[in-house]
């Protein structure tokens, strides 16, 4: 825990290093204590304050408050979520199918992604420069290298044809207002990170939180199955994703936790089935989402700000099969809680509330969250795998079956068997979206099967031409596959094209 909460420090003081670069050119005269870009990377020490810098743009997505968050936005364009936070415009833009480039969560999540990525970028331009350990030089690349096609990952995904940029940026430099790119050579470059990555000595966990091998080989196993599915459809990745999720299952360095306590345990973060989190530790870099997923006003909790801003519909967190622990009270969702004012009485919620990812003690006694919040976990892998096998061998195997079933034993519900091809293919979807709810998954997933869920039908439906069941006179288009490119950015680069719709 004591290198744990040392790394969280370290991300906090250095991202001031790393940002401090920029400025190098703004004076001409010369200070023997300011660092540039050509003066600071001289030692290992300066690798590691590198790397540090490049994790903390990580942190400010789960930022929450009255104004919403900036994850708000992937769960509501499920339409799998509800608010009460009447005055967070841009929660209704995506909600009510109106979103424009003006929504400040797609603003976010494009500045903090291509932050990281210039903060990469640097790194892994002047790391190999330095006179230190080889080994440990080739770890704090794969870092590197790991963290930006995470990031680029995540804006493909959601811009689509996004620009491309692999060097650090200065007023002069040619790619000051980059082309857009084809998603195909974003992935090719992503791909490219990841497997140089592999050939680093990383260990296959680390229980400070940093970049691991189990965390690589996941990142990848998801890449090659999410570049199988739509837009690029290459369908010949569907083994290499089988395969690296095994090397995943095979490592034995994971498990399933026993219960769904675990998951929001604080005493858990970096272990078990956490492969790869965003790091937080109470009193230095609290968890902060917590505000969001409190009932507006009820006083449940210690939070000053109680915001309502998201929870499950009625008809998602009533779609679970009968019996399936994850639907039980204060496993997945709550919908009663007790009191601030007196821990003896408790309240009727009037919704279903998100309990996988409420911190106790923070709510109950400190108002300071020392949950990380998790962006793999085992249980996505175990899931993963499954896909990827039935597609791969146009059957599920028995590796397959035991995969999925993993995940839907510890829900105590039955075993999967004798499905055909299609049968396992539907049966894993809505696996997947009932166990990695409100984790930032789904609505990647859905635009990469080009499917949405229908919790009052309990099926996968065509994204275009689906209805939420809050908004059955207003169906998806092909618009919302993709998020609008942000204004501010549109306005500030004369070579960008908005995407269709927008």
């Amino acid at each position: 825990m004591k290198t744990y909460k040392n790394f969280i420090r370290i991300i906090a003081i250095t991202t001031a290093l790393s940002c401090a670069t920029a400025c190098s050119d703004f004076l001409d005269e010369k200070d023997a204590s300011n660092f540039t870009n050509d003066t600071y990377f001289t030692k290992a020490e300066h690798a590691e304050s590198a790397v540090n810098g490049i994790y903390e743009p990580l942190v400010p997505i789960t930022n929450s408050g009255f104004g919403g968050g900036t994850w708000l936005m992937l769960e509501f364009a499920t339409g799998l979520a509800n608010t009460a936070l009447g005055q967070a415009t841009d929660i209704y833009l995506i909600k009510d199918l109106i979103n424009n480039s003006d929504n400040g969560y797609g603003a976010s999540f494009w500045n903090e992604y291509y932050t990281g990525i210039s903060r990469a970028n640097l790194a892994i331009e002047k790391i190999p420069e330095i006179n230190m350990d080889e080994a440990a030089k080739q770890n704090y690349l794969a870092e590197a290298k790991f963290l930006r096609a995470y990031y680029y990952f995540g804006l493909v995904r959601m811009f689509g044809s996004i620009p491309i940029i692999t060097s650090s940026i200065d007023l002069n430099s040619e790619q000051l207002y980059p082309e857009q790119a084809a998603p195909e050579a974003v992935y090719g470059l992503i791909i490219s990170d990841l497997t140089e990555a592999e050939n680093s000595a990383l260990p296959w966990r680390n229980d400070a939180g940093r970049v691991s091998m189990g965390a690589v080989k996941t990142l990848l196993a998801d890449v090659y199955l999410t570049s199988a599915g739509f837009p690029l459809q290459k369908t010949e990745n569907y083994p290499l994703a089988a395969a690296k999720a095994k090397e995943v299952i095979d490592s034995g360095e994971f498990r399933l936790f026993d219960t769904y306590g675990e998951l929001h345990d604080p005493a858990t973060k970096n272990t078990g089935e956490y492969i790869f989190m965003t790091q937080f530790a109470a009193n230095i870099q609290s968890g902060n989402w917590q505000p969001a997923i409190l009932p507006y006003n009820l006083g449940i909790s210690v939070y000053s700000a109680q915001t309502g801003g998201i929870f499950s519909t009625n008809e998602f967190a009533n779609s679970y099969e009968v019996g399936d622990k994850r639907a039980e009270e204060k496993q997945f969702y709550f919908s009663s809680y007790s009191l601030d004012a007196d821990r003896n009485d408790s309240i009727n919620l009037g919704a279903p509330y998100i309990f996988k990812l409420f911190d106790v003690q923070a709510n109950e006694e400190s108002a300071q969250s020392d949950l990380n919040w998790s962006l793999y976990r085992y249980a996505d892998v175990l899931l993963m795998y499954a896909e990827a096998v039935n597609e791969a061998d146009g059957a599920p195997s028995v590796a397959a079956y035991d995969a999925v079933n993993q995940v839907r034993q510890r829900a105590e519900v039955a075993d999967l068997a004798g499905l055909s091809q299609d049968a396992f293919r539907v049966a894993v979807r809505v696996e997947q979206v009932h166990e990695l709810s409100f984790e930032n998954q789904t609505w990647y997933d859905m635009a990469r099967w080009r499917k949405a869920y229908n919790p009052a039908t309990n099926i996968l439906e065509d994204f275009v031409g689906h209805t939420y069941t809050y908004l059955p006179n207003k169906a998806l288009t092909e618009r919302e596959l993709l998020f609008p490119i942000p204004t501010s950015e549109m306005q500030n680069n004369p070579n960008l094209t908005q995407n269709p719709g927008y």
